[in-house]
C-alpha cells in the first residue's frame, strides 16, 4: 500500500519552487526525475499532457537541466488513452541530487526507492508531506500501480488534464533518454 501511494505521488508531479543548494546544482545534468514544485495554477486543468510536459521543461530548464526531453508521468483515459509508464523512457532515473530512484520501468512500478529524502523537486527540496504544513504529497496521475491508465471515463484524469476539478493536482516529471 506504501509503494502504491509512492508511486501515485510520482505520476502528477509537476510543480514545486524554492532555492537550490549548491550540492543539488552539481548533479543536475544527471537528474532525470523529479516532483514539481508548482502548478500550473488551473487545479486539474494543466492544458493536456502538452501543457504538463511543458511545465516540466520550463522547471526543468529554470534548474539547469533543460537540456533533455521531459515528461510529465501522467496517464490519459479514452480510446486514445496514453499509459503514464509508455511516456517516460526506460530509465534509470535520478533525482536532483543524485541518488538513483529506480533502474528501469519494472523497478519503477515494483521497487522503487521514492520516499521523503528521495522524492525531491526540480531543485533538490523535498516535499511537505503528512507531518509538515503545508501538506503538498498529494498527487493525481490517473495512473495505476503499473504504470497503466485508471480504467473509467476520464474523472481520474480531469479530462484529460483539461478541467480545472476541485482536486489536488499532482507533480512528477520523469525524462527520456
Amino acid at each position: 500500500m506504501a509503494r502504491a501511494k509512492s508511486l501515485r505521488a510520482i505520476v502528477f508531479v509537476l510543480f514545486f519552487a524554492i532555492g537550490v543548494t549548491a550540492p543539488a546544482q552539481a548533479q543536475q545534468n544527471n537528474m532525470s526525475f523529479f516532483i514539481t514544485s508548482v502548478g500550473v495554477g488551473r487545479g486539474g486543468d494543466l492544458g493536456g499532457l502538452e501543457g504538463a510536459d511543458l511545465q516540466c521543461q520550463s522547471l526543468a530548464q529554470a534548474a539547469g537541466a533543460g537540456g533533455k526531453t521531459w515528461h510529465a508521468y501522467l496517464s490519459t483515459q479514452g480510446q486514445a488513452g496514453v499509459n503514464a509508464k509508455d511516456r517516460i523512457g526506460n530509465g534509470p532515473w535520478f533525482n536532483a541530487k543524485g541518488v538513483q530512484i529506480a533502474s528501469n520501468i519494472a523497478d519503477l512500478h515494483n521497487n522503487n526507492k521514492i520516499n521523503k529524502e528521495t522524492g525531491l523537486d526540480e531543485r533538490g527540496m523535498a516535499v511537505k508531506g503528512r507531518v509538515d504544513t503545508p501538506n503538498q504529497h498529494d498527487m493525481l496521475t490517473g495512473t495505476q500501480q503499473d504504470g497503466t491508465a485508471v480504467p473509467g471515463s476520464d474523472v481520474a484524469t480531469c479530462s484529460n488534464w483539461t478541467t480545472a476539478l476541485t482536486v489536488r493536482a499532482a507533480r512528477s516529471s520523469v525524462t527520456t533518454t
